[in-house]
């Protein structure tokens, strides 16, 4: 009910004062849904959003950035550690502050990961036209480089006039907190209506409280899947990120201990069980593990959780080979839950595990001690496989990549939380990393953004405060994106850089060699004579420009060297970069080879034998998939 008691603020300073409070709350937790505001300023948002920001400095933490997409990837990584109930901001001005938060809202939607996104826009009103940075279209007056952002945000509003923030914010907070519509939210804010005063109702500055629901299962849905269930043979869980953004691991562990299902994880859903749990057969798909990617090729029912299926997953189609497989897919989201013509199950996670666990111990359901017996072998197996990739005996030489994982997992508890997006490291850690608590394992691949670990690093500390945080990175992702150390030393944000060099575009190098194109443009080395970056290494001193950006650089050349730096790293309290030399001989990383195919389409026609022996193989993939009908 309207009191008619109103308050004379600029747009910037109710939009401010609105988000701070804002609420979320999911089984009684309550917590501020946006938790805080990143910025560059400029003339777009400088005198609009930016002396908002001040005048209300107590109730809104502001944090400097130093790129647009860094800021976006920070509030991401933030989300992702806060279980979707928090988030940040992010404000830039018009122009190019604005398109640079493309790639980050992409990331975020593809991720299902709120962030709000508040770019400044050219004049609502238009007093000159054009502006300083404005793009000029010629059959529309209404559109500036802010439209690049409606394909990749769940939701998009232009604020065009004060009274249009009241009902475009309420929705934007709607969608950020809702599980089934979640990721980039954007606001686009005209510089003029940012500085325009308006008298707002007080009711709009109210403390709101989003419930995030756990919706349960429909009645015949539920009794169809306890049905398919008890039907299979040798049923698979495929635990995918909606495992964790529901914190259902607790449920998937009672169902796995009840049935004997294996549960296998796709890079998301990593973590959703201990390695150490008897149920878990580890990675499936490209870059999974032989144990996991068998049982998917022999499954008679595929049992997806929050999982998207991607083609990472499936092996590009060809993974789930048995004759007449099922899927069954437990999602909050029923357009993920109806993939591969599989039946749905559209309820929460850790609410739908919960009941398909009550209703199968109802009729005593477990799978076979063979099939138990089968997995838990190959497990055994596999896991021999891991130490034999990590053992580093020789002390005094340069380590594999595998190493470095292997000392590292030597190193790490089961507070320590690792965040990685791109390279040939997603593929290496997906494999063989033993992962000891539920978010010990960030590995952003739904975008696979070369330059995320850093500043998502930044956001994951500001989550989780006093646990170990480590941003692991190839030479190539740090030269995309470095420039969040500043933030990070300027705010005293203890993570840990581990910058692993391998001179080049290691995991494309690979792909680019299986493919017929021969490792071409992927290495960083000088060019030869023939033309190509075939020479020596470039003399690019990665360590050194950590250290001109502020932070502490620990250098290692050796297994013995890197197995001290990293100790001390992870006992520091300041911003700490552990900078290693790896060894590139015939493998890059040294683990075992994919356990299934990734469709990347090959020349069709080419006169260079490697291009024309590499379209044979593909053909022969090719012929391995299936549709799901």
């Amino acid at each position: 009910m309207s009191t008619g008691t109103t308050t004379r603020l600029t747009v910037g300073q109710a939009l401010v004062r609105f988000l701070a409070a804002q609420y979320t709350e999911r089984d009684g937790e309550r917590q501020r849904l946006i938790g805080a505001t990143w910025g560059i300023f400029g003339h777009g948002n400088v005198a609009g959003l930016g002396q908002a920001l001040i005048e209300y400095a107590d109730d809104m933490p502001y944090y400097q950035g130093r790129n647009e997409q860094s800021m976006v990837h920070a509030a991401v990584g933030y989300a992702r550690q806060s279980n979707r109930l928090s988030t940040h901001a992010v404000t830039t001005s018009i122009g190019p502050g604005a398109t640079n938060l493309v790639t980050g809202a992409a990331l975020a939607t593809i991720n299902h990961l709120p962030v709000l996104l508040l770019p400044g826009d050219i004049f609502a009103t238009r007093p000159a036209d054009p502006v300083l940075q404005q793009l000029e279209v010629p059959y529309a007056g209404d559109i500036s480089v802010n439209d690049c952002l409606r394909p990749v945000s769940k939701y998009f509003d232009r604020i065009t006039r004060p009274e249009a923030l009241i009902p475009a914010a309420l929705q934007a907070m709607r969608v950020l907190a809702d599980p089934v519509e979640t990721g980039a939210v954007t606001l686009a804010l005209p510089q003029d209506v940012q500085a325009e005063a308006y008298d707002w109702p007080e009711e709009f500055f109210a403390e709101r409280t989003w419930n995030v629901r756990r919706p349960a299962a429909d009645g015949s849905e539920l009794s169809a899947a306890v049905g398919t269930i008890r039907e299979a043979r040798r049923p698979l869980i495929v635990a995918g990120g909606g495992v964790h953004h529901a914190r259902a691991e607790e449920a998937l562990a009672e169902l796995a201990d009840a049935t004997g299902i294996p549960v296998a994880s796709t890079q998301a859903g990593k973590g959703s069980l201990r390695y150490d749990h008897p149920q878990d057969v580890g990675a499936i798909g490209h870059t999974g593990t032989a144990t996991a990617n068998e049982l998917a090729r022999t499954a008679d029912l595929v049992i997806g959780v929050g999982t998207r299926y991607t083609d990472f997953t499936t092996a590009s189609g060809t993974l789930f080979a048995a004759d007449g497989v099922r899927f069954l897919n437990l999602n909050i989201a029923p357009y993920d839950g109806h993939k591969l013509s599989g039946l749905p199950l559209i309820a929460d996670a850790r609410v739908g595990l919960e009941e398909l666990t009550q209703a199968l111990e109802l009729h005593g359901h477990r799978v076979a001690d063979g099939y138990v017996a089968e997995y838990s072998e190959d497990k055994q197996r596999w896991e021999h496989r891991v130490d034999a990739c990590y053992e580093a005996d020789e002390p005094d030489t340069r380590p594999t990549q595998a190493q470095v994982l292997g000392l590292l997992d030597e190193l790490v508890d089961e507070n320590d939380i690792l965040i990685n997006a791109a390279g040939s490291l997603p593929g290496d850690l997906h494999k063989l990393w033993r992962a000891r608590s539920r978010d010990q394992y960030h590995l952003e691949y739904g975008y696979s953004c070369m330059g995320y670990e850093i500043p998502a690093a930044i956001g994951v500390r500001m989550a989780a405060p006093g646990r170990p945080v480590w941003a692991l990175v190839g030479d190539g992702t740090y030269l995309m994106m470095p420039t969040e150390i500043v933030t990070a030393v300027q705010e005293n944000v203890p993570i840990k850089v581990l910058i692993i060099q391998n001179h080049g575009y290691a995991s494309i190098g690979g792909l680019s060699q299986e493919t017929g194109a021969e490792r071409f443009g992927t290495a960083y080395r000088f060019r030869s004579e023939d033309g190509t970056f075939t020479g020596a290494p470039l003399p690019v001193d990665l360590a050194a420009n950590a250290a001109s950006l502020g932070m502490r650089v620990l250098r290692a050349r050796t297994v013995r060297d890197l197995r001290a730096a990293l100790a001390e790293a992870r006992a520091a309290d300041t911003p700490t970069c552990v900078y290693v030399e790896t060894e590139t001989t015939d493998r890059v990383s040294g683990p075992p080879p994919a356990q299934a195919w990734w469709d990347v389409p090959v020349a069709e026609t080419a006169t260079r034998p490697s291009a024309v022996k590499a379209r044979e193989e593909y053909d022969r993939h090719v012929s391995a998939r299936r549709r799901h009908l």
